[in-house]
């Protein structure tokens, strides 16, 4: 069983949450309630447990402000929010898992089956690390982990030249010449990088605007970067492009 808490400040949320919880993940067992940040902190520093539901806006303050008053963090946490953007470009950003309000039992099912993977301390403190530099940061100055087989980054977003994908697989090209190679697809860095600059030229190729130099004009048109790489531009993106261009 995996031993765990759950905290909101909204009674009745809370308690349909549990029973969602209870229907749907029979292994994971709430052992404490706490309905703020100060009797969520008690709470964990009382029960120990391995996995914390936490939501994210509470009338003492937030999940975040809950986690930076710990000494450590050594168990998993799940957000539970309604929409709120910043919140969840922020989880995103930094690979930690988060269900949207009222929560969907496929995807509590899968964010439980990814709390049950073996605990990496080092991981953790990394991804919290990085999703509280980017909830202080400006959005320009944003982090984002990263996956190798090896290692998990927390890379600067602007510190990214380009992404480049081979089927399943993304290669991240850096400012200092690393090539960092993730088991993600490019589709979903797009949705990541769009609006932090980045623009997707080509089915395989995602670039960062900041380093983009000049535009050679072909039949489809080619895009050199600053580093003299040259990129592909499809023919359907082609206008989308120029207009971009026009645009800065």
């Amino acid at each position: 069983m995996l031993r765990a808490i759950i905290i909101d400040d909204i009674d009745n949320i809370r308690q349909k949450n549990i029973a969602v919880i209870k229907q749907y993940c029979p292994d994971v067992a709430i052992i404490a309630e706490a309905d703020s940040v100060a009797s969520g902190v008690a709470a964990i520093q009382k029960y120990l447990p391995e996995l914390v539901f936490l939501d994210v806006e509470m009338q003492d303050g937030t999940g975040f402000d809950l986690l930076q008053q710990l000494k450590s963090i050594d168990f998993k946490v799940i957000f539970i929010t309604a929409f709120q953007e910043f919140a969840i470009k922020a989880f995103r950003f930094s690979a930690i898992d988060f269900l949207l309000k009222p929560i969907d039992p496929s995807d509590l099912i899968e964010a439980v089956k990814k709390a049950k993977e073996t605990l990496n301390k080092e991981m953790l403190e990394l991804q919290f690390s990085t999703l509280f530099s980017n909830i202080e940061r400006p959005r320009n100055l944003q982090k984002i982990i990263l996956k190798t087989a090896e290692k998990v980054y927390s890379i600067n977003v602007q510190d990214i030249i380009r992404c480049e994908s081979e089927k399943n697989y993304t290669t991240f090209y850096m400012l200092n010449g690393q090539k960092l190679l993730v088991s993600t697809t490019l589709k979903e860095y797009e949705t990541l990088l769009l609006p932090m600059g980045f623009f997707r030229t080509h089915q395989s190729h995602l670039i960062n605007m900041l380093y983009f130099d000049h535009y050679v004009k072909t039949d489809s048109g080619s895009i050199i970067m600053k580093d003299k790489t040259a990129i592909p531009l499809s023919v359907r993106k082609k206008e989308e492009f120029l207009t971009y261009l026009n645009s800065l």
